[in-house]
């Protein structure tokens, strides 16, 4: 971890540490307005620019959370989200999002999603892994993506 990491790992415990044991937002960014913490550029500063970001932050949370139902065979007509984003789309500037029915009626994009479920499925369990509890999913995963790499294979 390189020196600047370690400051702001430094003063994230810091601050936990100062509020009973419990990190929050607010307390991190009270301690960060100070221009002499390493804490202090992870941040946008300059109101009119921080509040353009935040709106488009808003954009992407309502756009995460529009749902919808897809006809058969893509839905067992549950709710599911309306759009989607594929990495091959988050190269291009500003990203995008895609409805999901169009994701699963393309072979291409269909592959491209199911392959970053199962790189976030491997990073959840990284997360977890040390929780014995959760070993029937890992197994799960690991058949996901095995049975995967045949396809692809």
């Amino acid at each position: 971890m390189d020196e600047h990491r370690q400051l702001i790992a430094s003063e994230l415990e810091q601050i936990r540490q100062k509020h009973g044991g419990l990190l929050k937002p607010e307390d991190v960014v009270a301690f960060a307005r100070d221009k002499r913490t390493a804490l202090h550029d992870e941040f946008c500063w300059d109101d009119a620019k921080a509040s353009a970001e935040y709106r488009l932050e808003q954009a992407r949370r309502v756009i995460r959370v529009s749902v919808t139902v897809l006809p058969s065979p893509y839905s067992d007509q549950q709710p599911v989200r309306a759009y989607v984003s594929v990495a091959s789309d988050r190269v291009q500037p500003g990203g995008g999002y895609r409805s999901f029915a169009d994701v699963m009626t393309d072979d291409d994009m269909r592959a491209e999603l199911v392959n970053e479920a199962i790189g976030e499925a491997k990073r959840w369990r990284r997360k977890y892994e040390r929780l014995k509890e959760l070993a029937p999913i890992f197994r799960a995963i690991d058949k996901v993506e095995a049975k995967q790499e045949q396809t692809v294979a």
